[in-house]
């Protein structure tokens, strides 16, 4: 979370200019000849009617007991300038990690894991802003955007066996639903190519481990990816 909060925070600190839509450039003309206003030249990359595909690897951050990787892959369409829609789709691939076989070496026993293995949702998408960056004379255009929607998460946990410590946990499949959300640099490279920076979270409510036999009560889970994409757009 505070690499994707810093990234976001340097590109704008080196950015030339942004958040001034085109309509502000016509604002000011009653001020007088020698009133300097500063905005925003017209908006080269424009989103307006326009479908974008999107093809990313990321690396989650929620289990302390697993390794996770994963692909995604996303589609969208802008109905407006600063609004759009996106569904998209998120393959997990888990292993245990170094924290797992040390409590397993020393405890004798396997830790409580839950682990996702697909996800799938809708969001809508409000991008605001947007800017330029000159990188070693080479000048990127960008746009910051943010998501908000619903998903259904696959997962699968060892919540039920995990208490039985003579024997190796086994996992059972879950899913729930989730609200989704997120916040994403999208950074121009061509007319229609683009370089994808984003912050992804899911928030479901899902039990832990089972209890001398009872089952505890629902609690609030999250779960954070952080994806690196490329994609197209027409």
């Amino acid at each position: 979370m505070k690499f994707a909060i810093l990234a976001v925070l340097l590109s704008l600190f080196i950015a030339k200019n942004s958040f001034a839509g085109e309509k502000s450039l016509y604002d000011f003309l009653w001020l007088d000849p020698d009133k300097k206003v500063y905005v925003l030249q017209n908006k080269i990359h424009k989103k307006e009617h326009k479908l974008y595909a999107d093809l990313g690897y990321f690396l989650n951050f929620t289990s302390t007991f697993q390794s996770t990787v994963g692909a995604n892959v996303k589609a969208g369409y802008f109905i407006h300038e600063d609004w759009g829609a996106e569904v998209y789709f998120n393959y997990y691939k888990n292993s245990d990690n170094d924290n797992w076989r040390n409590v397993r070496d020393i405890n004798g026993a396997d830790p409580f894991v839950r682990r996702l293995t697909s996800a799938y949702g809708a969001m809508a998408i409000w991008s605001p802003f947007y800017g330029k960056i000159n990188t070693f004379n080479q000048i990127f255009y960008f746009d910051w955007a943010f998501g908000l929607g619903v998903a259904k998460i696959n997962a699968e946990s060892n919540r039920k066996t995990v208490q039985n410590t003579t024997q190796k946990s086994t996992y059972d499949k879950e899913d729930y639903m989730s609200l989704a959300w997120k916040t994403c640099l999208k950074f121009h490279l061509k007319e229609n190519l683009h370089l994808g920076l984003e912050w992804l979270q899911h928030h479901y409510m899902a039990r832990g481990p089972t209890q001398n036999g009872k089952e505890p009560s629902f609690s609030l889970r999250n779960n954070q990816d952080l994806i690196l994409s490329i994609g197209f757009s027409y």
